[in-house]
């Protein structure tokens, strides 16, 4: 069954919970530049996502996915910074960062099959 609309997506779902998670773990952060850069990082990768299924081709569609995936790889990247300065614990951090990386993966996978 195809989509008819981005949020039939798991690919959109997972990113919706990934910037809940983004906006409940940093919501009392007072290194704001370091907050905003997360939340826009996360909102990057939904934003995307609902965007380019809502362009006219598979083309855009792939391209805007592929820009949500590098949302990805940012996200995960703060959740190691967010480590290192002690914004979270070893655990959250790590189980954020494996929630980006199966976001990724799923992002790629929908990349080929719109290749294909």
């Amino acid at each position: 069954m195809l989509a008819k609309s981005f949020e039939e997506l798991d690919v959109w779902k997972m990113a919706r919970e990934i910037v809940r998670d983004i906006y409940k773990d940093f919501s009392s952060c007072r290194d704001f530049e370091f907050r905003n850069q997360i939340n826009s990082a996360g909102i990057s990768i939904m934003n995307n996502i609902a965007e380019g299924f809502s362009r006219e081709s598979k083309k855009e569609f792939h391209q805007f996915l592929n820009i949500a995936k590098g949302s990805c790889g940012e996200v995960k990247n703060m959740y190691y910074i967010a480590e290192d300065l002690i914004y979270l614990d070893k655990d959250t951090s790590e189980n954020r960062r494996k929630r980006c990386e199966h976001e990724k993966n799923s992002l790629a996978k929908m990349m080929l099959h719109l290749k294909s």
